[in-house]
């Protein structure tokens, strides 16, 4: 039976908590100290650790296409994330997604109710925390997701308040759908593969916007927005407006991303993992909060059908290169989130194959 946080009275979102003013986190936001945010290994500052960022304006020009290609396979192999700049997005579209977001955010609570729901299959729905319905502890984070590609097909159940919503968020949908086809060929050039590889089952592919919003926090040392995870996608590429994004390199340090102007944060996920049988690894990330400043992120997700399952390419496997992973898609993944608490659990692992 699908479950509902309407069905829930205690539901409150975060931005609701926020407005009363409170000078401290409620107890279900408290996590338990070994997973705290200052508990774990970190780099003081983002300049402490040199983060990938690349410049995609050459890579139009084959002499200098295969050094673009070479920085993403280190930065694919190394951390699974890197950053990209002169992507062709414009910062008036990307501007126009951000406003969109926080004109959203910021509508009285029963604007917002009727999309609220606690069901992984919900193709747009609003909610709390990771789901509100379920958790144990709290994540201070209200968000807004809806399926994209095509955009045509989905687009009329997205909301209609804010009124500048659907064309703004759209046509940062579309971009970002356009961009993700351009970073995959440099991906599957950094596996040896050709870049056309998948390309009908690309541009067919899933695309989920993950709106987060963040707000101000009164005991940001005590709380996360989002808890360590991976994405299961084959690439997410994320818009921020403020910092507060950390992710996990090989030796599980915390390394928090700064906010470049202009740029976008490209992330793989689990079937990018699984795809390139574990040559590229999906990057351990999670969201942290502060006292001072709101943020907002704008995740695009980008995966295979819904049904279509992703296994390792058979052109990366052979009696060296054994297969380290078995078959799965995004609805298997939905089911194991539906069921399984990703705090506790991660879907890659369930994935793998003696390993």
């Amino acid at each position: 039976m699908e479950s509902s946080v309407l069905a829930t009275p205690s539901f409150t979102s975060v931005t609701a908590l926020t407005q009363r003013g409170l000078s401290h986190l409620p107890e279900s936001y408290v996590l338990p100290p070994s997973q705290r945010p200052g508990c774990t290994r970190s780099t003081a500052s983002p300049s402490g650790y040199n983060l990938p960022v690349i410049d995609l304006s050459a890579i139009k020009h084959p002499r200098m296409r295969s050094c673009v290609v070479e920085e993403v396979r280190t930065a694919c192999k190394n951390l699974g994330f890197f950053q990209v700049i002169n992507h062709k997005i414009s910062p008036l579209v990307m501007n126009g997604a951000l406003d969109a977001a926080k004109a959203f955010f910021n509508l009285p609570s029963e604007e917002k109710i009727p999309l609220m729901s606690g069901s992984v299959w919900k193709p747009v729905r609003y909610g709390t925390s990771l789901n509100h319905v379920q958790d144990r502890v709290h994540f201070w984070r209200d968000f807004l997701k809806h399926y994209c590609n095509p955009i045509s097909a989905w687009v009329d159940l997205w909301p209609l308040n804010p009124a500048c919503y659907r064309e703004q968020m759209g046509n940062y949908a579309k971009a970002v759908q356009e961009l993700q086809k351009m970073l995959m060929e440099l991906i599957f050039e950094s596996l040896d593969l050709q870049p056309t590889y998948l390309k009908e089952d690309i541009e067919e592919g899933s695309q989920v916007m993950a709106v987060n919003y963040y707000p101000v926090c009164p005991e940001p040392e005590l709380a996360l927005g989002l808890p360590p995870h991976t994405d299961y996608s084959l690439l997410s590429i994320l818009l921020q407006n403020q910092q507060g994004l950390q992710i996990m390199d090989q030796d599980k340090i915390w390394h928090p991303v700064p906010v470049i102007d202009g740029a976008l944060i490209v992330q793989l996920g689990d079937q990018m993992e699984v795809l390139s049988n574990g040559m590229h690894k999906s990057v351990i990330h999670r969201a942290t909060v502060n006292s001072e400043k709101y943020r907002i992120s704008i995740a695009s997700l980008h995966s295979l059908a819904l049904e279509k399952k992703v296994g390792p390419a058979p052109p990366l496997v052979d009696r060296s290169n054994r297969s380290s992973y078995i078959e799965a898609s995004f609805s298997d993944f939905l089911n194991f989130i539906d069921g399984n608490d990703i705090t506790a659990t991660s879907f890659i692992d369930t994935l793998k194959i003696n390993q």
